[in-house]
């Protein structure tokens, strides 16, 4: 129930702020003075409207987003005003009659409206919500993530999967985890007597265990449970560091019990920075999310053979991008787990990642009609300096193959994700 909760209040979330997004052209246009017609949430039959001071407002069927009918934004506009009869590019308020800088605020004013939102959401997480306190780490409960068949006595990297190379069971020792039966999300609670409060504690009992055979207390839900193993001598990294910058120097001897300790955010104590320091550690941490988004953007096209492995069948890397229904999704398990700061996390980067997607050049973004009135304006100037006429207006039917282009590609991606996210989904479980 509270999955399904979460899907569904995610998925509004997310659809108020597409509605800001318009609703920011919208207001931005009025400020100046431009027509504006209509503001609809959502497509399709028309569950209700009203009019208020020229402007339609309304309520669509098909909750798949926003529109703002703001007229004239460009030279070509066919769209007959119902007050006038006449084309709406022949309005004196129509939108391309206005300055370039004017019509620059209106069309960017959809991004700035998620990027405030996102601002905001991560001022409020760190403020008030709080995030988890990573320096807390080794003080929360010992909690299986994965079990390994086997222990690899020694470290070696491998180059394929950038991790360390995964151990033999025709030849290396059978895991302690193993050996005892653990589960995923079974919970350490003693090893040889000795009570185990977090990982540190853990690896130091083990580093003292090695080569004895070893009682092991642990949880399974509400039944305390308990087995014997043998404990294998390993090499072991010191302090957790990416697998391919681990040397000679961060290796140790000693124990391991075969497990990847499962660390949720919900474990964690919650830290809060407050209304004022939140300020600062919200504008450091979205200079971090920007860099990754566009990071993610150039990974995108190598990922993409991956989107059509998971659909058919394949094992779904985490990496690969998902549409609307996967963020909703993992939004929704968020919501169950209770992982308040990963869930706002999530939201504030959705609007990062749909503020600068908006402002890239291409039509139909709004960075296309920016990028085609800037263009517009320094051809003039350059046409007036050389004593020349003015060329005039961009024709944007000229521009139509590739905008359908454009739009082509983003309908196979948009279709691509969905589909994956349908039938083989990122799940945190």
């Amino acid at each position: 129930m509270a999955f399904a909760l979460g899907i569904i209040l995610f998925a509004v979330g997310i659809l108020v702020a597409v509605a800001l997004h318009e609703a920011g052209h919208m207001w931005s246009a009025r400020a100046f003075g431009m027509k504006v017609t209509r503001f609809f949430i959502g497509f399709g039959p028309t569950i209700f409207a009203f009019k208020r001071k020229g402007v339609e407002y309304g309520l669509k069927a098909l909750p798949f987003g926003a529109f703002v009918k703001i007229t004239g934004m460009t030279p070509q506009e066919e769209d007959i005003d119902p007050e006038t009869g006449r084309p709406g590019a022949e309005d004196p308020r129509a939108m391309w009659r206005y300055p370039v800088w004017k019509r620059t605020i209106v069309m960017s004013a959809g991004s700035i409206s998620h990027f405030a939102l996102a601002l905001v959401t991560l001022w409020v997480l760190f403020s008030f919500v709080g995030v988890p306190d990573g320096s807390k780490v080794n003080e929360v409960p010992v909690r299986v993530g994965a079990v390994a068949e086997c222990v690899s006595p020694k470290y070696v990297f491998d180059p394929s999967t950038g991790t360390q190379k995964a151990c033999d069971p025709a030849t290396d020792p059978k895991s302690p985890a193993a050996q005892l039966g653990l589960q995923p999300g079974d919970v350490i609670v003693s090893v040889d007597g000795q009570a185990i409060g977090g990982n540190q504690q853990l690896r130091d009992v083990l580093k003292g265990a090695v080569n004895k055979t070893v009682e092991v207390q642990y949880k399974r839900g509400d039944q305390l449970l308990s087995g014997s193993a043998k404990i294998p001598e390993a090499e072991r990294v010191k302090v957790s560091k990416p697998a391919d910058e681990v040397t000679a120097a961060d290796l140790e001897r000693g124990g391991l019990l075969g497990i990847q300790v499962d660390i949720r955010n919900s474990d964690l104590p919650v830290y809060r920075y407050g209304a004022v320091d939140g300020v600062g550690q919200t504008f450091s941490v979205t200079a971090t999310l920007v860099e990754r988004t566009f990071a993610s953007f150039k990974d995108i096209p190598e990922k993409i053979p991956n989107l059509f492995k998971a659909i058919f069948g394949e094992q779904r890397d985490p990496e690969t991008p998902v549409s609307v229904v996967g963020a909703s999704r993992i939004g929704g398990e968020l919501f169950e787990l209770g992982d308040w700061a990963s869930l706002l996390s999530l939201f504030a980067t959705l609007n990062l990642f749909f503020g600068i997607f908006n402002l890239f050049p291409l039509l139909p973004m709004d960075g296309g009609h920016i990028a085609i009135a800037w263009f517009e304006r320094v051809r003039s100037w350059l046409a007036t300096k050389r004593g020349r006429p003015d060329p005039g207006r961009v024709d944007y039917y000229k521009l139509a193959p590739i905008t359908l282009a454009v739009i082509g590609v983003l309908g196979v991606f948009v279709l691509l994700t969905v589909t994956a996210d349908f039938v083989n989904p990122i799940t945190l479980k």
